[in-house]
């Protein structure tokens, strides 16, 4: 295994183990399986272990292998605080406790803000008091780094990097993704600050090994590396040294066999052109059935309006490289529950977009498809009312 520093020059395993997809067996985690599997990648060196409060039983299931095999010192443990529920001050610390019971330990190495994904989302916990909470229990060692996790655009991954000085912080990013959420720019305008970053859904969820196209797969096939299709997109990442360690939620010893047989001989800036050059063809292939031939570019924005176009053509784009139902609960939970969500319906027909568009794209006239697609009738009265319900809660803290 080989390692990469955190920010205070701690080695963190250049592959970290997601337990949210530890595998269930009925309505719980199997226990016994899920012991195999973490203990075998401990033995081998993985050190960063990323669960959360609302992975079911992962927390629990985490703790109890960690104290009963007494292997807590020898790991690092992330989990989050789920910001998004959280309405009072005291509620902050009685999640805290319950976490550490949970995970039957006194202190996180890594405690994260769980799923930013506006800058507004911190200043609520900030009138709460969350910074001189951070301060007492850095100060008594029970939080040893404190970072957040984000699913939103660039502009506002890069606000929230700037609003507090944060440890570390956790971001979804894969080849797939390179310009789309905090993308490639947010990557490297923490690592620029010196904030180490974590990876999350590396693989989209397994998609990039379970979902590519035919032709995708006839590239990795015929290439002379031999990677499977987890390798490139693991070796990609891996490839950047701007990544500090790539979260997989492993749930098969061969999956954590593989992924720790590349994690010890991969290097940073080692890919060739040829092996860029696999990537593009495979993103290609990849983006075949793409409605929008948008490459994130961003030369679209600011919208006078405030419309998120790169975002709305990724979700719509998903809706076709992926399932529609998976990109529209995407599109809602990412982009619909911002405060400032930037819906293509705000578009006023301007036309400055498109005088800016590297692409030549009808931006206007797409992002009306968008729309249409992305927010049919019923997922429009679910977005609005599940809006309108954050709203109320936001003001509530704010209050």
């Amino acid at each position: 295994m080989q390692y990469r520093e955190d920010k205070y020059g701690n080695s963190i395993s250049l592959l970290g183990y997601g337990c949210m997809r530890f595998t269930r067996k009925g309505n719980s985690i199997d226990f016994e399986k899920a012991e195999r599997e973490v203990l075998t990648a401990i033995e081998q060196g993985v050190n960063y272990f990323d669960t959360a409060y609302i992975y079911p039983g992962s927390e629990e299931c985490l703790g109890k292998i960690l104290a009963k095999n007494q292997v807590r010192e020898k790991v690092a443990i992330a989990t989050k605080l789920p910001q998004y529920m959280i309405r009072n001050a005291a509620a902050i610390d009685k999640t805290f406790q319950e976490e550490l019971q949970r995970l039957q330990t006194d202190y996180v190495d890594y405690y994260l803000m769980h799923m930013f994904t506006d800058l507004q989302e911190w200043e609520n916990l900030k009138a709460l008091g969350i910074e001189s909470w951070i301060e007492n229990h850095k100060k008594d060692g029970s939080v040893r780094n404190i970072g957040f996790s984000y699913h939103g655009d660039t502009d506002m991954f890069l606000k929230i990097l700037d609003a507090y000085d944060w440890d570390f912080c956790q971001i979804q990013y894969n080849y797939l993704d390179e310009n789309s959420q905090a993308g490639r720019i947010g990557l490297q305008a923490a690592a620029a600050k010196g904030i180490p970053v974590v990876i999350m859904e590396p693989l989209r969820g397994g998609k990039l090994v379970n979902m590519l196209p035919e032709e995708a797969m006839q590239i990795i096939q015929k290439n002379e590396r031999k990677y499977t299709p987890a390798e490139w997109g693991l070796r990609w990442l891996w490839n950047q040294p701007e990544v500090t360690c790539v979260l997989s939620g492993m749930n098969s010893m061969e999956m954590v066999q593989e992924n720790i047989r590349i994690a010890s001989d991969v290097q940073a800036n080692a890919f060739t052109k040829e092996d860029e050059d696999v990537i593009a063809s495979i993103v290609k292939a990849i983006r075949a059935n793409e409605k929008v031939g948008c490459t994130g570019c961003r030369y679209c924005m600011p919208c006078p309006k405030g419309v998120d176009i790169p975002g709305n053509f990724y979700y719509y784009n998903m809706m076709y490289i992926e399932k529609k139902s998976s990109a529209r609960f995407a599109f809602a939970q990412n982009m619909g529950l911002r405060k400032d969500p930037g819906f293509a319906s705000q578009c006023v027909n301007c036309g400055k977009c498109e005088q800016h568009c590297p692409q030549h794209i009808a931006i206007r006239e797409k992002l009306a498809e968008a729309d249409k697609e992305l927010r049919p009738f019923l997922y429009k009265v679910g977005i609005n009312a599940a809006r309108k319900y954050v709203t109320k809660e936001r003001n509530k803290k704010a209050n």
